[in-house]
């Protein structure tokens, strides 16, 4: 597994049901805005420049979520994203949410995704220069 990239994340009251959290297919979105994270800071390059100057993406083909504590808005939380695996053309993706000051996680998210030429959104194997940055050394 990669070294985690961890940041805060901004729950925001669009985020949350009529309960008052976070409404569960938010964290789909914030698993997504955790990769985008992790591509700027670990891999070293933004997303969307990934998506334009590479022709290549990541979308998710399985997904999985336990929620073991809610998450309510101005709730100090962090999410951090880490690198499980990296197959032929896959990348498997771990994100942990975290309450401040609790020693387990919220709530967890497993994500697989799959990397696809854009243009015909056929699977492409991962290149080394990318397997190289999400798997870097330490």
């Amino acid at each position: 597994m990669s070294k985690p990239h961890r940041f805060r994340l901004e729950v925001r009251f669009g985020d949350l049901d009529s309960a008052g959290i976070v409404y569960y297919p938010r964290y789909l979105h914030f698993c997504h805005v955790g990769m985008e994270e992790y591509f700027r800071h670990v891999v070293g390059i933004d997303y969307p420049a990934f998506l334009d100057e590479h022709g290549l993406g990541l979308p998710a083909v399985r997904t999985e979520v336990d929620h073991r504590r809610p998450i309510r808005y101005r709730d100090q939380v962090e999410l951090e994203v880490a690198v499980e695996r990296v197959g032929t053309t896959s990348v498997a993706w771990h994100h942990r949410f975290w309450h401040e000051g609790t020693p387990e996680p919220s709530t967890e998210a497993r994500i697989v995704t799959v990397l696809v030429d854009m243009a015909s959104f056929g699977r492409r194997p991962v290149p080394d220069w990318l397997r190289a940055r999400l798997l870097p050394p330490g």
